[in-house]
């Protein structure tokens, strides 16, 4: 059985209007999703904006996280820096802290394979019993000549959350190892075809409100319900879709205030929904199932 499994939100992170780590909130949305039943956390991602933060705002995200799972699924931090240093630095703090893995995004003007697969070595040397996952978000790279890279260099590489739309190379990755080996699909659209191809499970951004949906479409894969499968796909899309077209971070933001949370502003460069925005993106998301979707797994109280 792969180490880690299921759904997982990529989790994002709340800010004061101060711009500073709101941890009342955090806590909160890591409890809410916890009743959810995810299976774990992804945390400092792309949708944490842990490259857009400071170390020490993302050694803070971490320990609060950790704090309030205390122990009860595993968290998975992403240490991804432009400087090694850096990544390293932060991938220490996160085994100390009690993470269950690191992960990393191949870093931006990384482009020689040797150069990156050097930078994996430095962060696999200073923490070489924890679980390091690579990163794939889109770019021209062949990832699974690249995987094969890593496996050559990296002892303690223990899969990837490969986030792109390329479903052939996304079994190939899935096929290179037979134990031992987490692939994460890390793009919501692609959960159905992911799991056909024998996907880990997901890490995701729209698993911070309806967690429960990638949940029953990968259950409906694994009974064979394909049709179910599908028919639930299609419509975690369309509210995904809506996101998409009012600019994601700063909606996902207020699909968040919409159930409760209040997360802030995002990181530059990330951008803000301007408020005048609000009332049509929540008409937009009305047009669709947007609350059942939110509901399935148990809707808690709030």
């Amino acid at each position: 059985m792969c180490p880690f499994h299921g759904v997982w939100p990529a989790l994002l992170t709340p800010f004061t209007s101060d711009g500073e780590v709101n941890e009342p909130v955090l806590r909160d949305l890591v409890e809410y999703l916890l009743e959810k039943r995810v299976d774990g956390f992804y945390v400092c991602g792309t949708t944490g904006e842990g490259i857009f933060m400071s170390a020490d705002d993302r050694r803070r995200v971490a320990e609060i996280v950790l704090d309030q799972v205390r122990g009860r699924v595993p968290v998975i931090v992403h240490v991804g820096s432009i400087a090694v240093s850096d990544a390293i630095a932060l991938a220490r703090h996160a085994w100390e802290a009690g993470a269950a893995a690191v992960s990393s995004i191949i870093p931006p003007l990384y482009q020689d394979t040797r150069s990156v697969v050097a930078y994996f070595a430095e962060i696999s040397a200073a923490v070489p019993d924890l679980p390091i996952l690579s990163y794939i978000f889109g770019g021209s790279n062949d990832a699974v000549a690249f995987m094969r890279e890593l496996m050559q260099h990296i002892p303690n590489l223990a899969g990837i959350k490969y986030t792109g739309p390329d479903m052939h190379e996304f079994r190939q990755i899935v096929t290179l190892r037979d134990q031992d080996w987490t692939v994460f699909s890390g793009m919501d659209e692609q959960c159905l075809f992911a799991a056909m191809m024998g996907s880990s499970g997901n890490v995701g951004s729209t698993l911070n409100f309806m967690p429960g949906v990638y949940r029953e479409i990968r259950e409906s894969c694994e009974a064979g319900d394909l049709k179910r499968g599908l028919e639930l796909q299609i419509k975690a899309n369309e509210v995904t879709s809506v996101l998409q077209a009012f600019g994601f971070p700063g909606a996902l933001r207020e699909v968040m205030r919409l159930l409760g949370f209040e997360c802030g502003e995002p990181r530059l460069p990330d951008l803000s929904l301007p408020e005048h925005k609000r009332d049509e993106l929540r008409s937009r998301l009305e047009d669709t199932d947007f609350w059942k979707l939110v509901a399935m797994g148990g809707l808690p109280s709030r």
